[in-house]
């Protein structure tokens, strides 16, 4: 594994090319065209299937994958497409293990599950791969929506906005659409920048119109479009992030997991992306997750990962802490953070308090990932009723202010998960649409 002489705290360039590219190398292989019919094989194509149930977009799994069997993979694919248009990257990135896989049938009989994402992902690719566009832009109904927020959900809302014939703009602050999807997850789950990938695929029926670089409250107020639209539809995610109190501190080597996540994302050449020999991760969900794994997959020595609850707490699934231990993170509960400790303004310890003790774990990076915040400010001039710090929206994403709907890990609503997040920017757009009368 590289050079054995690493440099001293946070550097760049502590291993080889290969070892580079076997450690950001795709997390589950693609099945070949066998693999995919041996494993659909598989299913019993349940007729009240726990699966179908399990899944937020309520795909009709049975079916697609009865399609793979039969050596149909773009009507598997358009069986995907037609409830979950992000059925590609879902199939990357979401917790089967504690979604669909883990009611199938197999998995309660045998323990071991039909592979339903990576069937998915053989489904979606062969239509992506081969270019098939399943849906055209509706009819022009001369209504025009706005949708702030180009992640997962202002996707997902946008291209069934589309589907109906509305005209439809597209704004986000960063440069590029994606959300999470292109700045939030970890490389090896997303390889050859399938995200932007997924987006120009959906991007590709038309009707929507992309505006980058506008952030909400400063460059576009939300009073002002909801005036100037026929509706808007909110599915700004979540930009703030919660501080440690007391043991935080503003530090060489001290990082916002979820920013360190979206600057490797982004990088061009790993070997250009710095990282601490010894590198302490406070939190449990899957941020905390990512950012660990890819610590250790740049070359750090030691990456523990520090929360505050049992186990059987953490956001991550078993799977994900398991795949973050196989490769050599450390894992450690029931602790919570007291103080980062510095010398001359850089990071060198974290303390923490487990009962009546007191642990010390030496470190010269420190990411911070326990949990992100909506920014209210940029809300403040609609006047949208909040629940829980988070915009509250009924069962079809309508929120307080008529003309107004949202969806996503902005709202007081689902796990924040790509996969519900889907769902909540299709299901909005249904009843935008029945809303504008068309």
């Amino acid at each position: 594994m590289g050079d054995n002489k690493l440099k001293p705290g946070i550097a760049a360039g502590r291993l080889t090319a290969e070892d580079y590219r076997a450690n950001f190398s795709d997390l589950h292989p693609p099945l070949d065209r066998h693999e995919a019919a041996v494993e659909a094989d598989r299913c019993y194509f349940c007729h009240d299937a726990p699966c179908m149930t399990a899944c937020p977009t309520s795909i009709d799994i049975p079916m697609f994958i009865r399609q793979i069997s039969t050596g149909n993979p773009l009507g598997a694919a358009k069986s995907i497409f037609d409830q979950n248009i992000l059925g590609g990257m879902c199939a990357r990135v979401c917790p089967t293990e504690t979604l669909c896989e883990e009611v199938c049938v197999r998995e309660t009989a045998e323990g071991k599950p039909v592979k339903i994402g990576q069937l998915q992902r053989f489904a979606t690719d062969s239509a992506m791969n081969a270019g098939k566009q399943f849906y055209e832009r509706g009819a022009d109904t001369g209504k025009r929506v706005a949708v702030v927020g180009a992640g997962p959900a202002g996707l997902a809302c946008a291209h069934r906005l589309t589907m109906h014939g509305h005209s439809v703009t597209l704004l986000d602050a960063r440069p590029k659409a994606g959300g999470l999807n292109e700045y939030g997850i970890a490389s090896y789950k997303t390889v050859n920048g399938f995200a932007q990938t997924e987006v120009d695929y959906i991007l590709s029926i038309g009707g929507i119109s992309c505006e980058y670089g506008k952030k909400l409250g400063s460059d576009i107020r939300l009073a002002d479009l909801a005036s100037d639209y026929d509706a808007v539809f909110v599915g700004i995610g979540l930009a703030g992030v919660n501080a440690l109190g007391d043991a935080d501190a503003a530090a060489t080597g001290s990082e916002d997991a979820v920013e360190w996540i979206s600057e490797l994302r982004q990088a061009r050449d790993l070997a250009k992306v710095p990282v601490g020999r010894r590198v302490v991760v406070i939190g449990g969900g899957m941020t905390a997750i990512d950012a660990a794994t890819q610590s250790k997959a740049l070359g750090a020595d030691e990456v523990t990962i520090v929360y505050r609850g049992p186990r059987e707490r953490m956001k991550a699934s078993e799977y994900e802490q398991e795949l973050a231990q196989t490769r050599g993170v450390t894992i450690r509960y029931e602790m919570s953070p007291k103080k980062i400790v510095t010398t001359g303004g850089a990071v060198t310890a974290v303390e923490f308090a487990r009962g009546n003790e007191e642990i010390s774990i030496p470190c010269d990076q420190v990411m911070k990932a326990i949990g992100q915040t909506l920014d209210i400010s940029v809300l403040a001039d609609a006047k949208l009723k909040l629940d829980k710090g988070r915009i509250a929206i009924d069962g079809e994403g309508r929120t307080s202010v008529a003309g107004i709907w949202a969806g996503g890990d902005c709202v007081n609503q689902g796990d924040d998960l790509t996969v519900t997040a889907t769902a909540q920017g299709r299901d909005a757009a249904e009843s935008i649409h029945a809303a504008l009368g068309s």
